[in-house]
């Protein structure tokens, strides 16, 4: 009956698939258990590589010491006994180092011990020839025929050669036992990838019993993500709303703000216009009575007023230009795109003969290469590329002559406009933070007010793009304009 062989085919498939994934386990213990040993082996090996590393590094210090010495006894040259002392230091620390890392070998204890005490006996010998020398005014023949320290040298050299073999020694039957453990281990792997295989097969059964349901899922799923969709762009369509609604609210706080201010500096005029009759006054009075005068007074009108009024002035200028740059985004953010097709290659040279006077002036070059047209707005492009190389020019290295170059390049259904200087470059840490309204980054020694890189972001965002710079500090910067060939067409701001 369908009924029974089915119910007998689902158990032995349950079985088939239970004894495999226990079989597997038991492989993947005994393969952790092998790659465990392998691993042990391997560190052992790299151990002992590194012993004789320290050992080969101990012999080269030995030589070099003693080259050194040789050097200074010869020719009494300075430099000779400076590289004594520095490699002498570096000597001993290699010892040490050698010391540490045959610790665990009991087999090259008496050897360290001996090494330890040659390593003294060589430096102190080699020191004291150079001290004769350079003190007493031993001659240097003489020096060498007193000197003890060839003799413990060569020993020293014959030792560290038996410390190293003995390493050799260690290092074959560690890599051999190594070399078995892996052997072991593709053996366990084997015999795993065949009951894998077997496991495989047998699942396979089960994968195509569940497809059904799976198809039946994906249907649900396809179903739920259309509905998601509509919800993102309900969300869009909020998101844009918000937007709007922060543009006009910028708008009306930027124009309210407007009146206080010139209030403020016209009261700050007044208050300048009044100070100059409490200066006559105070010069009148100290021609006719100069007792009534105080010092506090006459630094009243003479320095903290004017001070102060300047202070006003200085802040409320300020304060104007910030309300403009905030208007200025406030209007750019609201007025209606007229995508058009451009000819970018004419819009560049177009924005660089706008800026030809102050390049010429800077000593710059700015070379348009061919770019890729697109359909956009084009007063926007036209204010992001005449900020982005106006903002190059600004920032030049001195005595370096600028070139700045405006590329572009298809990639997918987008274009890539590049603008390229060879100018003091922004600090990695910084790449963000400089399209930030009112953040500038660097040595701020050129007017403005950290507008125009926002400005910019701002205007790429309208525009479905991105806006990044890749830079490194004296290595020039990249801006990368990202835009969709086509830009869709939105209608008017609510």
């Amino acid at each position: 009956m369908p009924g029974v062989s089915e119910k007998w085919f689902n158990r032995l498939v349950v079985a088939a698939v239970a004894t495999g994934f226990v079989t597997l386990a038991a492989i993947a213990v005994f393969a952790g258990y092998i790659v465990s040993r392998n691993l042990a082996y391997t560190n052992a090996v790299s151990h002992t590589y590194e012993v004789r590393g320290a050992i080969a590094e101990t012999r080269i210090l030995t030589e070099r010491v003693e080259t050194a010495r040789r050097g200074y006894l010869l020719s009494l040259d300075e430099t000779f006994r400076q590289t004594f002392e520095r490699a002498s230091a570096e000597r001993a620390a290699a010892v040490e180092r050698v010391a540490r890392l045959t610790a665990d070998n009991p087999g090259q204890r008496a050897n360290i011990l001996r090494l330890r005490t040659l390593a003294q006996q060589v430096s102190r010998a080699q020191t004291t020839s150079i001290e004769a020398v350079r003190k007493a005014g031993l001659d240097r023949m003489s020096a060498f025929e007193l000197d003890r320290a060839v003799p413990l040298t060569r020993e020293m050299r014959l030792l560290l050669a038996k410390m190293d073999e003995r390493e050799f020694t260690l290092l074959k039957s560690r890599n051999l036992a190594r070399i078995e453990s892996v052997d072991t281990l593709i053996l366990a792997l084997t015999i795993g990838a065949v009951l894998l295989f077997l496991v495989g097969s047998s699942s396979t059964l089960l994968i195509v019993h569940y497809t059904r349901s799976l198809t039946v899922s994906r249907d649900a799923l396809r179903d739920l993500n259309e509905g998601l969709e509509d919800q993102v762009r309900a969300r869009t369509s909020d998101l844009q709303r918000a937007n709007d609604e922060i543009q006009r609210f910028a708008y009306i706080v930027s124009h309210d703000l407007r009146s206080p201010l010139v209030n403020v500096m016209g009261f700050a005029s007044e208050l300048e216009e009044a100070a100059k009759p409490l200066s006559r006054f105070l010069e009148r009075a100290e021609a006719e009575a100069p007792d009534i005068v105080t010092r506090e007074a006459r630094q009243a009108i003479q320095e903290d007023l004017p001070e102060s009024i300047g202070f006003i002035r200085k802040s409320t200028y300020k304060m104007d230009r910030l309300i403009n740059a905030i208007l200025q985004l406030s209007r750019q953010g609201r007025r209606v795109l007229t995508p058009e097709l451009l000819d970018m290659t004419r819009l560049f040279e177009g924005v660089a003969d706008n800026l030809r006077h102050r390049s010429t002036e800077l000593g710059a070059t700015i070379e348009i290469a061919g770019a890729p047209n697109v359909v956009s707005d084009r007063l926007a492009l036209e204010q992001i590329f005449s900020n982005l190389i106006e903002n190059a020019l600004k920032y030049l290295k001195p005595g370096r002559p600028g070139l700045i170059k405006v590329s572009g390049e298809r990639h997918g259904g987008r274009v890539i406009y590049s603008v390229t200087d060879n100018g003091r470059g922004v600090d990695p840490r910084d790449h963000d933070r400089i399209f930030d309204l009112f953040r500038r980054a660097g040595a701020q020694d050129q007017p403005g007010e950290g507008i125009g890189l926002a400005h910019v972001r701002a205007l790429a965002y309208r525009l479905g793009g991105t806006v990044a710079c890749e830079s490194a500090l004296d290595q020039g910067a990249t801006f990368r304009v990202s835009l969709p060939e086509i830009l869709k067409t939105e209608g008017p701001a609510q």
